[in-house]
């Protein structure tokens, strides 16, 4: 065990929401211990908030990335709360409810009762003009299939196409689950993504008797949740997701920062003494001629640091901690000389864009009695979903204006992400006038690309995560690798993550030799 009174000295690798998360709960919890610590975030970007990024102009609230956080899940809530946010929170229009499926190039809005894209209201969905007569019955022997045994992993694609049909999964599930991930139903881990699913299934033998009990305890438990959460299903921040990361940046004062530059490599100390010059340790024989101490053999032994991290600007960091919450790719990079990384290096990424578009209420034309559609693969469309921006989020642009906010790019289909600006803007209009009707010219428009953004969880992503971790645990101690690549890539995912990583990182930091 060791010392009580060294300071622990750690490293965190991103600073995105998972790195900020681990970041100020190792703070929190470092202080509740009584245990000194000095934390250091590489963030290889000029700013903080990784992909969080709210553009406040000309009275519009825009997000350039996620737009806002489910808010069943408490760890952003419990976040919220502890940075002194809760009357921040902004929650969704309640008259704007609704959302609609682009179905053989017509709008149509989503049956009553639908969860995930199962239907737990019977007959909402067999009034609905979504599905054929053939489709609805296929999803009703959901309720006689038998359940699948085994603990093997499946697709999302497979597990619905085989509970509620091939049609519920292509025109109801698909543009709802997959848009979450930019993803293919039929790639996707079902046990990383949605395991209520396969949860359901076991506990009622049915998915849709099962998504109905999950409904009814969903209820249940608003009492844990703010009141602005209890009838919205999203919230964000009335001035934007940004104002999260402000108060974290705030509350980090303490917290050093290497900004705009990248980690080049990590070495364990005994490589970094060959290896790093400047950092090997001095000779005894100079120690005690009064030469200042600062090389690795004048430290005490609990002092020692277990890594050396390079970076690019040249600067060499210890640590005998680290946090990684680079995306996988970058992550495979770092550790691979030290140990084999398959698992992350089998995670792909999808590239994605947002174009946000703003018009004059006067002359749009259109008034909105939704949040917005989705849009299935078969439409053949540019756009994945448009979010009509300014009825879901009242706080999101003045109220003589209009603000979209249409979704490029998923597995698959990324061609256009990187179409030029005028091009893309072009095929995004020409898809909303053809759906929506909307010919007004927009005041401006904001395109934001975010390349390599969206992990993709293959099957048995969770199994290849577990034995990841094992191994380095063995071959890196003390390294904890986590972020939207291991477990969720939601905004309340990656706190969750963040919370968990700055647990284990103390814990490994006192029981690890």
């Amino acid at each position: 065990m060791r010392s009580t009174g060294h300071t622990d000295r750690i490293v965190i690798i991103g600073g995105g929401i998972s790195g900020l998360s681990s970041a100020f709960y190792l703070m929190r919890q470092a202080q509740e211990q009584g245990r000194p610590i000095k934390v250091t975030i590489v963030e290889a970007a000029d700013s903080l908030g990784g992909k969080i990024n709210t553009l406040r102009r000309d009275g519009f609230v825009i997000e350039k990335g996620p737009d806002s956080f489910l808010a069943r899940k408490l760890p952003i809530i419990e976040l919220t709360r502890e940075l002194g946010l809760e009357n921040e929170l902004a929650a969704t229009n309640p008259a704007a409810k609704k959302t609609y499926i682009l179905n053989r190039g017509k709008l149509h809005p989503m049956p009553p009762g639908l969860v995930l894209g199962i239907p737990t209201e019977i007959m909402p969905f067999a009034k609905s003009n979504l599905l054929s007569v053939k489709g609805k019955l296929r999803a009703l022997l959901d309720f006689v299939l038998p359940k699948r045994l085994g603990t093997d992993d499946e697709s999302i694609g497979g597990f619905l196409e085989r509970r509620v049909g091939t049609e519920v999964m292509e025109r109801v599930a698909e543009p709802l689950l997959a848009g979450i991930y930019a993803g293919e139903l039929r790639k996707l881990s079902l046990r990383a993504t949605f395991p209520q699913f396969r949860e359901a299934e076991l506990k009622h033998g049915s998915l849709i008797r099962g998504m109905r009990a999950n409904r009814k305890a969903g209820t249940a438990a608003q009492s844990r949740m703010p009141a602005v959460a209890k009838n919205s299903v999203f919230l964000t921040y009335r001035n934007g997701l940004s104002t999260l990361v402000d108060a974290l940046d705030k509350t980090l004062a303490d917290v050093d920062r290497r900004m705009g530059t990248k980690v080049k490599a990590i070495y364990r100390v005994e490589e970094a003494v060959e290896r790093i010059s400047g950092v090997i340790a001095q000779p005894q024989a100079e120690a005690q001629a009064g030469k200042k101490p600062g090389g690795i053999a004048d430290m005490q032994p609990e002092a020692t640091p277990r890594y050396m991290i390079e970076l690019d600007s040249g600067e060499q960091l210890a640590a005998e901690a680290i946090i990684m919450t680079a995306p996988a790719f970058s992550a495979a990079e770092l550790i691979s000389p030290h140990m084999d990384a398959s698992e992350l290096e089998a995670i792909r990424y999808v590239s994605v864009a947002n174009v946000v578009l703003a018009f004059d209420k006067a002359t749009f034309g259109l008034e909105f009695d939704g949040s917005g559609f989705v849009v299935p693969r078969t439409e053949g469309r540019h756009i994945t979903a448009c979010t009509w921006t300014s009825a879901k989020w009242l706080h999101s642009s003045p109220g003589d204006k209009v603000l979209l906010r249409c979704y490029v790019g998923r597995s698959g289909d990324e061609e256009s992400v990187s179409l030029p600006d005028e091009q893309l803007k072009a095929l995004v209009c020409k898809d909303i006038e053809e759906i929506m009707g909307i010919t007004a010219e927009p005041l401006f428009v904001e395109i934001t690309r975010l390349h390599r953004s969206m992990p993709q969880y293959p099957v048995g992503h969770v199994e290849n995560m577990a034995r990841l971790r094992q191994r380095a645990a063995e071959k890196l101690p003390c390294v904890w690798i986590t972020g939207a690549a291991f477990d969720g890539v939601g905004l309340p995912d990656c706190v969750r993550q963040g919370k968990e990583a700055a647990k284990q990182t103390l814990h490994n930091l006192t029981y690890c030799e």
